[in-house]
């Protein structure tokens, strides 16, 4: 689930909690709605975490050179 994920869940939690009136037997949609929202808010941190951690990788590229003056080291 990633940012996308998260997002919806954001927005399907809000439509439950404060968009909708029906009431079904022994089911709270303003507390579904709720845990939706909350959980589509831990999802979108944990994506844009893993999304920051990816972006701050470094590389490192070596170069080795061959003058002909001197054969190069055996393998």
């Amino acid at each position: 689930m990633g940012i996308g994920g998260g997002i919806a869940l954001i927005v399907i939690g809000a439509i439950l909690a404060f968009g909708v009136s029906d009431n079904i037997a022994n089911v709270d949609l303003t507390v579904i709605g709720y845990i939706c929202m909350g959980a589509g808010v831990l999802a979108l941190i944990l994506a844009l975490v893993l999304t920051n951690q990816r972006a701050n990788t470094s590389h490192r590229e070596v170069v080795e050179r061959y003058d002909g003056r001197t054969p190069p080291p055996a393998a």
